[in-house]
C-alpha cells in the first residue's frame, strides 16, 4: 500500500531531542532506575541515546533545575540525594497545601471530589492485589493529584507541581516501607470516605496523619538501611 502523499515529518530539532532525553531522565530517577548519588557520565549517556553531547547537557540543567539532579565543578553531575531534613520539608509542604484543599473542597460539593478520587484509589487496590509496587506508587500521586485538582485553585495546584518529582522520588522508596501494599490503599480509602462525608475535622486529622506515618516509615527504612532498587 502507497500514499498519496508522502507524509511530511519535521526533523527533531536539537531541542526537542534535549525534552525527550530530560523525559527519560527523568523517569529513571523518579522510578529509581538512577538511584540517588548515582553519577552520570556524559560519554555513555551519549552512547546510550546516541546523541551529541550538547542535547545531553541540556536535558541533564533541565533536570539540574528541576531539582532532580545537582552539578559539582570539577567533578560532575549526580542524582540528588533527599536528606531527612528535605523528607521532613516535603511532607510538611504537601500537608499544608493538601489541608488547604481539603477546606476548599468541603466548602464545596464533596460529593464531586469523592466521585473522582475513586479511580486512583481502584487503580491503587488493583496494584497491590498484583503486588505491583510500582504501580501502587504511581496511583498513590494520582490521587494526591486529583485532591488538589479538585480545590479548583490554580496556586495550590501550582504549588504542589513543584513537589510532585521530589514526591515521586520519594514514594519510590515508601512502597518498600509498607509490609503490605493494601495499607496504603486502605489510608487513602479512608480519607476519600471522610471527604465525601463532609467530615473535615476527620479528613484533616487523616491527611496528618498519613503525612506523618510517610516520614516516620521513610526515616525508619533509611536507618534499617534499605537495598538498592532495581
Amino acid at each position: 500500500m502507497t500514499l498519496s502523499e508522502p507524509a511530511a515529518f519535521e526533523p527533531l530539532s536539537r531541542q526537542s531531542t534535549a525534552e525527550l532525553i530530560a523525559d527519560r531522565l527523568r523517569e529513571a530517577i523518579t522510578r529509581g532506575r538512577l538511584a540517588p548519588g548515582d553519577q552520570l557520565g556524559e560519554a555513555n549517556l551519549a552512547a546510550q541515546f546516541a546523541v551529541s553531547r550538547g542535547p545531553l547537557r541540556e536535558a541533564m540543567q533541565r533536570l539540574v533545575a528541576e531539582g532532580l539532579l545537582r552539578s559539582e565543578r570539577h567533578r560532575g553531575i549526580f542524582v540528588v540525594e533527599l536528606t531527612e531534613t528535605d523528607v521532613h520539608d516535603v511532607y510538611r509542604a504537601r500537608k499544608a497545601i493538601e489541608r488547604a484543599a481539603i477546606g476548599e473542597i468541603l466548602g464545596g460539593d464533596a460529593r464531586v471530589a469523592w466521585a473522582r478520587l475513586g479511580a486512583p484509589i481502584d487503580a491503587m487496590a488493583a496494584a497491590a492485589q498484583r503486588g505491583d509496587a510500582a504501580a501502587v506508587a504511581d496511583a498513590d500521586q494520582q490521587f494526591h493529584e486529583v485532591l488538589i485538582e479538585c480545590a479548583d485553585s490554580p496556586r495550590l495546584s501550582r504549588a504542589m507541581r513543584t513537589l510532585l518529582l521530589e514526591t515521586r522520588m520519594l514514594l519510590g522508596e515508601l512502597h518498600h516501607a509498607y509490609g503490605d501494599l493494601h495499607e496504603q490503599v486502605a489510608e487513602h480509602r479512608a480519607l476519600r470516605d471522610a471527604i465525601g462525608a463532609g467530615d473535615e475535622v476527620l479528613a484533616l486529622r487523616l491527611i496528618e496523619e498519613h503525612m506523618d506515618d510517610a516520614v516516620r516509615r521513610l526515616l525508619a527504612r533509611r536507618v534499617a538501611g534499605p537495598a538498592r532498587q532495581s
